[in-house]
């Protein structure tokens, strides 16, 4: 059974934003790497690789519910950060959007009495608890080291051990 026309618009704007998480996180590896901390954009180059896969699992089930796929235009993502911390900070400002927005698609989901969609949209209430909660870690520690270099470059060296995600 097709999506109603209201929650077709809300897929289309989530894939939008899932979309823009890429891309923004791919901005953010591209500064961190011009600042030289290889593994904080390796980490945002693998957190790139998660957003689009996340928007192609939106993409995918409105195809499967028999739905048109509007693509809509991403907006230029932020490129200029102060520091790394930034960088993070930004990240977990967005993640709280993020999830936002599907808490959102999730109670539409629910006035509309489309559980078939509530159920793929739990997939996504879960998924944002982790990636919250993972840079929340991130952030904490760099709190913690402040501008210690020695203790950035460790932490620059462990987030550049994040093994590739699907």
């Amino acid at each position: 059974m097709n999506l109603n026309k209201k929650m077709e618009g809300a897929l289309d704007a989530q894939l939008q934003l899932e979309a823009y998480s890429s891309y923004l996180y791919l901005s953010m590896s591209a500064f961190c790497h011009s600042i030289n901390l290889k593994g904080f954009g390796h980490w945002m180059r693998q957190q790139s690789h998660e957003e689009h896969h996340h928007a192609m699992k939106i993409f995918d089930y409105m195809v499967e519910r028999g739905n048109w796929v509007s693509l809509l235009a991403l907006e230029k993502p932020a490129h200029a950060f102060k520091s790394v911390r930034d960088v993070i900070e930004s990240s977990l400002a967005h993640e709280q959007k993020v999830t936002a927005q599907i808490h959102k698609l999730y109670e539409l989901a629910g006035q509309q009495k489309d559980y078939a969609t509530q159920m793929m949209l739990q997939w996504f209430i879960t998924e944002q608890v982790e990636e919250e909660a993972t840079v929340k870690e991130i952030l904490e520690k760099l709190k913690r080291i402040s501008d210690k270099g020695s203790a950035i470059l460790y932490l620059d060296k462990e987030l550049g051990k994040r093994a590739a995600t699907t």
